[in-house]
């Protein structure tokens, strides 16, 4: 994919921190060879992070984000920090920009173990080696020496960025591996008064995309063209993979022989945590009255009438459980840091979300002891078609009862 069809969720993110007056913004507009942040003498000129969508050579389509000084003061400054924090949980990549006149200070080595701790692979860029300053820090693990000003080194930056990032031809496919060349995949995508006018929602593009790459066939219907789209093919499909909202209608049109799935299931393989999304559906069955129940977004959109996360799946669990539930919801960036008060987190399939950040998510929850599942799986569950929805992953339709 290219820097205009590669969706911000599967770029690398990487993200330069530090304290203020470092020169973090001067570093990422050098790197970027853009005037991308606005750079000034007076200390904490950076407020919120900054997100940049790019190309950046020899990387390819990444994310840059600038982040405010770590050692900012004040109410305000704190508020700046806590963001400064949240970027951490989706940054692939860190840069620790130290000035090189001063070295590591205590802020620098608190971030250093916040990195280590979230396994964040990281360089330190000792900047201002303009002013004379030797190059001893480049005989640390880890570091290099660079001039935001000069633009010294600032290409052998990229280069130890480049070395550290996973490369995608490395990364899991969509559903891209599922299939063999000339295979046949339907996928049933209704439209309804919650799809966006005009286009298709980036799970449905991104599949489309990966079985083209696949060199396998896609047919892309509405819900009520099943029975008579199989009955018109001479090959039967590899799979059916549909909208979840759509999941107990399809399931009943498909035929048993072919494998069903959904946009949100293989959205959590994607990001790395169908296992717990299976694991965790089953907790569905076990809430009891006066439960809290949070049902989270990645992003943040107009709720329509019918909205899946504050309408329709609060009525399925009210349904599927015949319990007095308390529903919670978030969305976008929002993501509570107190979960000990719910017994179930629902997340959606997090295609607005890089891997790292749902990966840290699932961990927040799996560290207040919370199952952790997604809209598709827990659909899926509630609809009793999870063990099916699961028949491209036998070893995961164990975990179903």
């Amino acid at each position: 994919m290219g820097l205009n069809d590669t969706p911000s969720a599967n770029r690398i993110h990487i993200g330069f921190f530090g304290r203020r007056n470092v020169g973090k913004s001067s570093l990422v507009n050098a790197v970027t060879s853009q005037e991308l942040s606005v750079v000034s003498d007076v200390p904490g000129t950076t407020t919120d992070p900054v997100f940049k969508s790019m190309e950046l050579l020899p990387l390819g389509p990444v994310m840059i984000i600038d982040t405010a000084g770590f050692d900012d003061e004040g109410e305000l400054g704190e508020l700046r920090v806590k963001k400064t924090n949240r970027v951490l949980n989706k940054t692939d990549i860190a840069v620790l920009v130290v000035s090189a006149t001063e070295g590591l200070s205590d802020f620098d080595r608190e971030l250093l173990k916040k990195f280590e701790k979230k396994q964040i692979p990281f360089i330190v860029a000792y900047n201002k080696s303009d002013l004379g300053i030797t190059d001893r820090f480049d005989r640390e693990a880890n570091a290099i020496c660079v001039s935001a000003k000069t633009g010294e080194n600032i290409t052998r930056l990229k280069e130890r960025i480049g070395e550290m990032a996973e490369t995608e031809d490395t990364r899991l496919k969509l559903v891209g591996d599922l299939l063999k060349p000339d295979d046949i995949a339907v996928l049933v995508v209704p439209i309804d008064s919650a799809a966006p006018k005009g286009r298709l929602i980036l799970p449905q593009q991104q599949a489309i995309r990966d079985i083209l790459e696949a060199n396998a066939t896609v047919i892309v219907i509405k819900e009520d063209k099943i029975k008579e789209t199989l009955a018109n093919l001479r090959k039967k499909p590899a799979m059916v993979i549909t909208d979840s909202q759509a999941f107990e209608r399809v399931a009943k049109d498909a035929p048993e022989d072919i494998p069903l799935t959904s946009f949100s299931i293989l959205m959590a393989r994607f990001k790395g945590f169908l296992d717990a999304a299976v694991k965790g559906a089953a907790a569905i069955s076990k809430l009891k009255d006066k439960d809290a129940v949070l049902i989270s977004e990645g992003c943040t959109h107009h709720r329509q009438c019918e909205d899946i996360g504050t309408v329709k799946l609060p009525k399925w669990l009210k349904g599927y459980t015949n319990k007095e539930l308390v529903i919670k919801t978030s969305s976008g960036t929002e993501f509570p840091e107190e979960l000990s008060q719910y017994s179930l987190i629902i997340h959606c399939g997090g295609c607005m979300l890089n891997e790292r950040e749902v990966k840290y998510r699932m961990q927040c929850a799996a560290d207040a002891g919370v199952p952790f599942t997604n809209y598709g799986t827990a659909i899926a569950q509630m609809h009793g078609i999870l063990r099916r929805s699961l028949e491209l992953f036998p070893d995961l339709q164990k975990e179903v009862d």
